[in-house]
């Protein structure tokens, strides 16, 4: 695995010279961003989403639906909160139709999500995306949607490219996966399954099942757009799903701060030892960043759930962790960073599916941690870190938003830390480089 060789302008991190005081306004959530958009050009009347996030992934995914025949306009509204965004977008669903290219970039909602939305559509659809794109597994949602009556041209591959030969309609049925990789491939055909002709039954037979936390959002967005499904949180068998066959409706829906999006910020205020506000933080969300209260307060810090939104602390010290990590796989290159800081040594378990990520991030964040001096070793499922002193160096991101992120965090502690292509950090969280020297006061 070698960096990005593309000529990019190195990114000085800044470094923190205090304890960090700040309120950050976090974009909403890609991932509640991208089911919605989904499900309002699915759904039997228009919808609005607002305070929608706008980065690349969403753009894509905006751009994708828009390409098969879905009218999305984009608006300000004025019922936004103090400090939010008040874009919205207005959903038109229309009859879904080919050709159509569809560009997924590297975004795994996209390539995953809309092949079967394009077996709905009267014609072909192509997908094709980043170098990287071809690289992550598709053959889940593939083998699915041809047992499901679809016809995917992907030449055996298994991978992009490929093209969908929509007929307008597909029959559904019950259908088995292994979705070991990416739980991804159960959320694509559910999202679609309420428009297939018999709905969706989606039976899981692999060894384990990553992010459960994405399924359950799903899931529950699902039903929020009137869709009955059932599940195995609900007293459905075990991973077992699903979808009967219905109209889903046009919903007006406010999406949620990127919770995973806040992991940078949360970890500044713990790794100096600051203070760190977030607005509007949910009290119940699927999200699974909901989970850094709890392990960013193990690690060492405090958190308190406001009327107005998260208030995290650190305490001045940072304590190694020992975790599982197979739920919130996201988190781990901040929690990484964050741990090469700590005080004592951290072991994260349950991650091996991130070898399958953006990019393989274990192997990314042990030899860009190592590089600056730390500790960390590759296990089975996950990684072993034994803080060091780390020093100054270029932290490569290998076209990885989170690896961005995460050296970013290194930075506030250790001087002379250079991000190589900070700017794909665009995929999820827009102007992250502004944010950040906000936070810091610059």
């Amino acid at each position: 695995m070698a960096p990005n060789d593309t000529p990019t302008a190195l990114w000085p991190a800044p470094h923190a010279s205090g304890a960090v005081d700040a309120t950050v306004h976090v974009p909403g959530s890609k991932s509640v961003t991208n089911r919605a958009l989904v499900l309002a050009a699915l759904a039997s009347e228009p919808g609005w989403l607002r305070r929608p996030l706008r980065s690349r992934d969403t753009l894509l995914m905006a751009g994708a639906l828009r390409a098969m025949g879905v009218g999305i306009e984009e608006t300000v509204s004025s019922a936004s909160g103090a400090g939010a965004s008040g874009e919205a977008w207005r959903v038109i669903p229309a009859g879904l139709h080919g050709p159509a290219t569809v560009d997924v970039g590297n975004a795994g909602t996209v390539m995953r999500f809309l092949p079967p939305v394009a077996t709905l559509a009267d014609g072909p659809v192509r997908f094709d995306g980043d170098p990287r794109s071809y690289e992550r597994p598709l053959h889940g949602v593939i083998d699915a949607l041809r047992a499901l009556g679809a016809r995917i041209d992907d030449e055996g591959r298994g991978a992009l490219p490929l093209t969908v030969h929509g007929g307008g309609a597909l029959d559904g049925g019950t259908v088995e996966i292994d979705a070991s990789s990416s739980s991804q491939f159960v959320s694509a055909l559910l999202l679609s399954g309420p428009r297939f002709n018999q709905g969706v039954e989606v039976r899981h037979v692999g060894a384990t099942l990553p992010s459960m936390p994405h399924i359950r959002m799903t899931v529950d967005m699902l039903r929020a757009a009137g869709a009955q499904v059932d599940a195995p949180e609900s007293g459905g068998e075990p991973h077992v799903w699903r979808v009967t066959p219905g109209a889903l409706l046009g919903r007006d829906l406010t999406i949620e701060p990127d919770l995973s999006n806040a992991q940078p910020f949360l970890a500044a205020a713990l790794v100096t030892g600051g203070k760190v506000v977030i607005p509007d933080w949910p009290r119940h969300t699927t999200q699974p960043g909901d989970r850094l209260r709890e392990i960013f307060t193990e690690m060492g810090g405090s958190c308190e759930l406001t009327d107005y939104g998260l208030v995290f602390t650190g305490s001045g010290s940072v304590h190694g962790i020992d975790a599982d990590l197979s739920e919130v796989g996201e988190l781990t290159p901040g929690i990484a960073a964050v741990a090469a800081l700590a005080d004592s040594p951290s072991t994260l378990r349950g991650v091996a599916h991130l070898r399958l990520h953006e990019t393989d991030r274990l192997a990314a964040l042990t030899k860009e941690i190592n590089a600056l001096g730390g500790d960390v070793t590759e296990t089975a499922d996950g990684l072993h870190i034994r803080p060091r002193p780390l020093h100054g160096g270029v932290f490569h991101t290998y076209d990885d938003h989170r690896m961005a992120t995460a050296g970013a965090v290194i930075g506030l502690v250790v001087e002379g830390v250079r991000i190589e292509n900070v700017a794909t950090t665009a995929k999820t969280l827009p102007d992250f480089p502004d944010l950040w020297t906000g936070m810091l006061g610059a």
